[in-house]
């Protein structure tokens, strides 16, 4: 999310024991030895929207590159009883994350995904394997776990098909090779 510790502080990714860069290299390196894919996702906030970051993607050279604005969700991060964390002091405009952008349109890895992007454009799981639809701002689960009906789980997901590929979700695996699951 950043490559300056003071906006990771920010947003409670900084641990002073572990160097971010480092790992990252680390895990670039990796990704390379092994043939794996390497992507770096980041979500751009109120401390590092300012930031210009194209020297380091440029460094780390990653195969894709999905800068995401801050995205408020009840329960997780919009700062209610239930959510985990409060992310309101975070939240960027459209403005502002367009602004981060087209400052770094130069790169050809950037994926870019604002919140109108982002919403019912993913499928997720929770750990008892039911869809979590995100269309009201919350994740409700699905009734249903994919083992008891995945039609009916997929129903209930909110998954907008047509989000999904507009944002890119169909995406090309650029170094050709078979991929093992």
């Amino acid at each position: 999310d950043s490559f300056d510790p003071e906006p990771l502080r920010k947003i409670g990714r900084y641990e002073p024991k572990k160097d971010h860069l480092a790992q990252l290299d680390r895990v670039r390196d990796w990704c390379e030895q092994y043939n794996i894919i390497f992507k770096i996702n980041s979500v751009i906030c109120r401390a590092n929207h300012h930031e210009n970051m194209v020297g380091e993607i440029l460094r780390l050279k990653p195969a894709r590159w999905k800068v995401f604005q801050c995205l408020l969700i009840d329960g997780e991060n919009a700062g209610d009883p239930d959510s985990l964390r409060d992310a309101r002091d975070q939240v960027i405009t459209k403005e502002e994350f367009d602004a981060f952008v087209e400052r770094h349109r130069e790169m050809t890895a950037l994926v870019p995904e604002d919140n109108d992007t982002m919403r019912n454009s993913y499928l997720i799981l929770d750990e008892s394997l039911k869809f979590l639809n995100n269309q009201h701002g919350d994740k409700r689960p699905s009734s249903v776990t994919v083992l008891e009906n995945v039609v009916q789980a997929l129903r209930e997901s909110g998954f907008d098909v047509s989000t999904f590929k507009d944002r890119g979700g169909e995406w090309c695996n650029p170094k050709g090779q078979e991929l093992e699951w």
